[in-house]
């Protein structure tokens, strides 16, 4: 199989972004034990994965920040898509960075006529904050849905977001 090379320089910093994330207690899909290593072959495989697009947040050259839009497949979901890894190093924070890399991935959902996103969150976290800031409206919160890095169970708030025209 053919190396991106693209993919390869970038993994590494994306996995710098994610266990930062995890080391700070965030709810991401990681726990604790996770490593450089299962982090950075996570973001190659994640990278590669069809019908996902990732945007990637620079600053002064170094890779801050990242989200992802993973495009319904299915014939009767074509309208709709989840967003996935909002992750801003904490070094970064502050700077409207997850609000330009969510501005640039609502954008092109439209473009995309991908109107209807979704999303989860952990229940009480700084980013279920942010996103009804942003206008996400609350669908729901499932109790002990995901662990945080540490293993305890937490409820998640899932969120939807009709774009307009």
């Amino acid at each position: 199989m053919p190396v991106d090379i693209s993919l390869v320089d970038v993994a590494p910093a994306l996995a710098d972004v994610l266990l930062d994330a995890v080391a700070h207690g965030a709810s991401i899909g990681f726990l604790a034990d996770t490593d450089a290593g299962a982090a950075t072959d996570w973001w190659l495989r994640a990278l590669r994965a069809d019908g996902t697009l990732t945007w990637v947040a620079r600053l002064d050259g170094a890779v801050v920040g990242v989200v992802q839009l993973r495009l319904v497949a299915y014939p009767n979901g074509r309208h709709r898509a989840d967003v996935a890894k909002l992750l801003v190093h904490r070094r970064a924070r502050g700077l409207g960075i997850s609000s330009r890399l969510m501005a640039s991935l609502e954008a092109e959902a439209l473009r995309l006529r991908r109107w209807l996103l979704l999303l989860d969150t952990e229940t009480g976290s700084l980013a279920e904050h942010l996103y009804e800031k942003w206008g996400w409206q609350r669908v729901g919160i499932v109790e002990d849905h995901a662990a945080v890095p540490d293993g305890e169970l937490r409820a998640t708030t899932f969120f939807s977001k009709a774009l307009p025209a």
